[in-house]
C-alpha cells in the first residue's frame, strides 16, 4: 500500500528520483546556516553596537504595541517570499541561472544562521529563546519550501542543460509539457505553504516574541 502510494504521488517520485540533489541543498543551507554564525563573531563591536541598538528599537516597539499591523505584516512576509521562490523558479528556466540557484539557497542559510548567532551572541540564552519565538516557526514552513523550488528548480535546470546539449541520446528525451506542466504544480504548492509561513510570522510570532521580551526585561 505504501508502495503503491509513492509510485502514484509525484512530490514523493521526485524526491527518491533526485535525492542527490536535494541532499545537496540541505548540506549546502547548512554549511550557510555555519557560515552566517560564524560571520557574527568577524563583527567590529562598533558593528555589533549599532545592530544591537536597533534591535533595541525594535524590541520597545513590541513593547508599546507599535508594530506593524498583522495584515500588514502577513502581505510583507507573503511576497517577500513568494519573490525569492520565484526568482529560484525563474533561474531553473533561464538554465544558465544555476549556479546562482546554489548561491541563494547558500545565502538563505547566512542569514538564518546569522540572525541566530547574533541574537545568542549578544544575549546569551535569552537571546536563544528570542530566536527560538521570532525566527524558528515561520522558518520550520519556509525553509522547507525553500529548499524544495532550490531542488526542483536545480534538478529542471539540470534537465534542460542535457536535453539541449544531447539530443542524440534517448536517455534525456523527455516531454516538455508535463515536465513543465509539473514544474507549475510545485511552485504552486511551495506557494500554499509559504501562504501558511506567512500567517505564522503574521499572527503567531508577535505574540511569542512579546511574552518572551516581557519574561527578558
Amino acid at each position: 500500500m505504501r508502495k503503491k502510494f509513492s509510485q502514484s504521488n509525484p512530490l514523493i517520485q521526485h524526491v527518491q528520483a533526485h535525492s542527490s540533489i536535494y541532499l545537496f541543498m540541505i548540506t549546502l543551507f547548512l554549511m550557510g546556516v555555519i557560515f552566517g554564525a560564524i560571520v557574527v563573531n568577524s563583527l567590529s563591536f562598533a558593528q555589533k553596537e549599532d545592530l544591537y541598538l536597533y534591535l533595541g528599537k525594535f524590541f520597545t516597539e513590541i513593547e508599546g504595541g507599535r508594530m506593524t499591523s498583522s495584515e500588514d505584516m502577513f502581505r510583507q512576509s507573503f511576497l517577500h517570499n513568494v519573490k525569492s521562490l520565484g526568482i529560484l523558479w525563474l533561474l531553473g528556466i533561464s538554465i544558465i541561472g544555476l549556479p546562482l540557484i546554489f548561491v541563494l539557497v547558500f545565502m538563505k542559510g547566512v542569514v538564518v544562521g546569522f540572525s541566530v548567532g547574533f541574537l545568542v551572541n549578544q544575549m546569551g540564552w535569552s537571546g536563544f529563546l528570542l530566536s527560538f519565538v521570532s525566527i524558528l516557526p515561520q522558518n520550520i514552513i519556509i525553509i522547507p519550501a525553500f529548499i524544495f523550488i532550490g531542488a526542483v528548480s536545480a534538478s529542471f535546470s539540470i534537465t534542460l542543460i542535457r536535453k539541449i546539449f544531447m539530443r542524440g541520446q534517448t536517455s534525456v528525451q523527455l516531454p516538455m509539457i508535463p515536465f513543465f506542466s509539473r514544474y507549475v504544480v510545485f511552485l504552486v504548492a511551495a506557494i500554499a505553504v509559504i501562504t501558511v509561513a506567512a500567517g505564522v510570522e503574521a499572527y503567531l510570532s508577535p505574540s511569542l516574541m512579546e511574552t518572551v521580551i516581557s519574561k527578558i526585561k
